[in-house]
């Protein structure tokens, strides 16, 4: 790994915990690198170096926001469980596993590798997000 991506990825963490999300794509920041970092709990970030989703399954609908559409959200319906493979930080092989919060993270952040926001699979009109609605996010 070399010292600018090492510094990208820090930045990247900085701008997400900065704007309270929890996850972040390299491409959102203008770097077209298919690097992602998320954090559900606030606690052990996940950095994922060319990640792939390899299983799936269930499903979830519910409110999901995005950092590159600020104040708005919509009602989007992704898989309940999520097997991704990726690279560490170090460059090791890992696999991560989630439901909920973290398989939607997870797939809302690998589509923006793709070039994809969660507004083309929302269901229906996008709504303006309210105080409350951050506070939950």
């Amino acid at each position: 790994m070399t010292p600018r991506t090492k510094e990208l990825i820090e930045d990247m963490l900085e701008t997400m915990y900065d704007a309270n999300g929890v996850g972040l794509a390299a491409p959102q920041v203008g770097v077209l690198k298919r690097i992602v970092v998320i954090d559900t709990t606030g606690e052990d970030p996940y950095i994922l170096i060319n990640p792939r989703i390899v299983e799936s399954s269930g499903e979830q609908t519910g409110q999901e926001g995005c950092l590159s559409v600020p104040g708005k959200f919509g009602i989007v319906t992704r898989p309940n469980y999520v097997k991704a493979v990726a690279l560490d930080v170090n460059m090791k092989p890992i696999e991560v596993e989630g439901t909920e919060l973290l398989a939607r993270a997870i797939c809302h952040e690998l589509d923006h590798l793709d070039g994809h926001l969660y507004v083309e699979k929302a269901e229906g009109p996008l709504q303006d997000m309210t105080y409350e609605d951050e506070e939950e996010e």
